[in-house]
This record gives C-alpha cells, structure tokens and sequence, in this order.
C-alpha cells in the first residue's frame, strides 16, 4: 500500500521519525556527508589520501557525465550550424554526432521542407481603386547559416518584404489587372520585385513559388464588380461565338468562290468552242452557198423545219385549194414538258429568220464571195 493512500500509515519518506517536515536532501550536505565518513574512517593522514580519491572518483563521474551529454542527433531533413565560443564553426550533417559541451553549440535547421509565409491586406491601385488581396508565398532554407544570422529575425524579414513587395506592384497595377486577366503577370512581378528586396540581405533561403490565394474588391462595390466580370465574360464568349463562326463560314464561302470560278471557266470554255463551232460549221456551208444558192438554202430550209418540227406536236396537213393548214392537238401540248430549251427555240427561230430575210443572206453572200475562198476568188473561179 502507498504511503498516501487512504488506510495507510501516512508515512511520507521525507519526514524525519517525529513527523516533522523535512524535504529532499541537498547535494551539497550529500557530498560533505560523504567526505566525512572518507575522513573519519581512515583517520589521520590516510583521511587526506581517502579525501582525494573521492575528489578523483567523483571527477571522473563528472568526466563521463560531460562526455555522454555531448551526444546529439541531426535529423533527416536537418543541417545543424555548429557554433565554437559563439562564432560559426562548421554544418553537422544529419546522424548521431558528439560536440564538446559547454564548448559548441549546435543550432538544427530544417533545410528540406517546404515554408509556408502569407501575407494579406486592403491596397490601393494605381488607378485608385481599393482591393482586398491575399497572397501565398513557398520558400526553402538553403543555407542555415545566412538564415539564422543575417538578420535578428529572418521569418519576419522575410514577411516584412513580402509585403512590400505585394503592395508595390499592386499600387503600380491597375485593378482589372489584379483581379482578372493580369494577375499572372502581377504574380510573376510580386517574385521578381521580391528577389530583389531580400537579394542584398542574403537571407539564405529559395522562393519556390507564390500564388494569389485570393483578390477581391470591398464588399461596398462587390456587387457591381461582379456585374462587371459577368459582362467581361459575355464578352469573351461572344468573341469565341464570332471566331467559331467565322472559323465554320469561311473554308464554305471558299469552296462556294472556287465552284463558281470553275462554273465561269468552264462556260467561257463552253462559249468559245460553241462559237467556234458555228464559225467552222459557216465557213464549211458557205462554199457551198456560193456554188449551189437555190439548193444549199432548200437544204437549210429542210434541216431546220426538221428539227423545229421535231420538238413539236403540230401536224400539218396539206390541202388543194388553200395550200397547207396546221393542225394544233392540245391535249398532246398540255402533256409536253414545260421545260424547253430557250436556246434549242432561239437557234431555230434566228435561223427562219435568217432565211425570210433574203437580202441580208444575200448581202453576206456578196460579201463573202467577193473575199478569197480556198485560196481563190469568185472571179478566179468563173
């Protein structure tokens, strides 16, 4: 049973027999209590030569002592900046190491993780717009040495130019360019201008990176800068709309151009043979319309009533006394596509024409047979 438990004797070790308070011995009264009885039991001057061999014992303990206490362990991910009488002495590395104590001191600095440092506040733009911006910012310890001694404090330095740096480019931004499409550009300034602050201080440390954890105008104009993003927005929407369009309307409006250049060649083509078809075929029939008149114009006479009646339902039919009457079956034309060929009916009807009016014939004959044919001329031929 313990000596202050309920039901025991209440017998505290540091109470003498009469139960009064006495506390834990001291270490001084321990030492002299043990000198004494070195003394008292040899006696003499064999009490000096005990005396000494305790002040020896007792030395060595303390030796041993002083020794193990300069065991000490780095870790994985530290380096530890040994320091000898105050002044910088050398890096431990990480594992079981031993210093002198009271001699070096050894200070462990994390150089692996990855720091953390935010900065937050209300800043005025340059074009004198209030924003509230957040930001984060990413950094390691490269060199423990610089870290711990190249200012009193290097974690609020390094705040301290954070911020600064923060506060210079946004006041030298305009607000749509931190709130909207420029912070990127605000982000990559905020690192350059920071690396340019803590350059000269050689604080020891890397930036790794930062990013805006948050940018946001007040509360006050909240509303309308929201109006304001939603109509950027629909701005940019509409643009990509016109651009997917014009993307979709053009290789179209191409293929329609190029189709119609070919349509316009292949009709001047077209054109040109078809008229130098009706040159060759009037060249070929005008010798023989200056050899036989009479009969190369009944022969064209024949052929075109031939091919007009060809596409016609008119029958003739041919009387004594008042030459030939036409006959016209309507049910039969009701039945006749609508479509015919306006040049086929052109052709035809320029060609009646063409031989009703015989001096015009007559005059292009005169004209032509006055001029070479075939190497001679008319004359040469009579």
């Amino acid at each position: 049973m313990a000596w202050n438990e309920p039901g025991g004797n209440n017998n505290d070790p540091w109470k003498n027999k009469g139960g009064k308070e006495q506390g834990p011995p001291d270490l001084d009264d321990v030492l002299k209590n043990l000198f004494g009885k070195f003394g008292k039991a040899g006696g003499g001057g064999t009490g000096k030569s005990y005396t000494g061999m305790g002040v020896g014992i007792l030395a060595a303990v303390l030796v041993v002592v002083w020794g193990l206490s300069g065991f000490y362990t780095i870790k994985e991910a530290e380096l530890g900046v040994v320091l000898r009488f105050g002044e910088n002495h050398s890096l431990a590395t990480p594992g079981l190491q031993w210093k002198p104590t009271f001699i070096d001191e050894v200070i462990p600095i994390n150089v692996q993780t990855v720091r953390d440092q935010n900065s937050r506040g209300s800043m005025l733009t340059e074009d004198e717009n209030m924003v509230s911006v957040e930001m984060e910012m990413q950094y390691r310890v490269i060199d423990p040495y610089r870290w711990v001694f190249a200012t009193a404090d290097p974690e609020r330095s390094l705040s301290q130019a954070l911020d600064s740096a923060i506060r210079y480019v946004v006041g030298h931004s305009k607000m749509d360019d931190v709130l909207t499409d420029g912070r990127e550009q605000a982000r990559q300034r905020v690192l350059e201008e920071l690396q340019g602050i803590i350059g000269p201080y050689n604080l020891g440390v890397d930036i790794i990176d930062m990013n805006f954890t948050n940018a946001r105008p007040p509360a006050e104009v909240k509303a309308a800068f929201d109006d304001a993003i939603a109509a950027q927005e629909d701005q940019q929407r509409f643009i990509r709309n016109a651009e997917a369009y014009a993307r979709e309307i053009e290789p179209r409006a191409r293929g329609q151009v190029n189709r119609m250049n070919e349509e316009a060649q292949a009709y001047k083509e077209r054109s040109i043979l078809e008229a130098q078809g009706e040159v060759a075929r009037f060249e070929e029939l005008l010798p023989q319309y200056i050899a036989a008149p009479e009969v190369t114009r009944q022969r064209i006479y024949l052929e075109t009533m031939e091919y007009v009646f060809s596409n016609t339902s008119k029958i003739m039919v041919d009387t004594e006394g008042n030459g030939n009457m036409m006959y016209l079956p309507l049910d039969k034309i009701m039945d006749r596509p609508a479509t015919q060929s306006s040049r086929d009916r052109a052709a035809a009807r320029n060609t009646i024409e063409g031989l009703r009016n015989s001096d015009a014939v007559e005059d292009l004959i005169n004209s032509r047979s006055s001029a070479p044919v075939n190497g001679t001329n008319r004359q040469g031929r009579n």
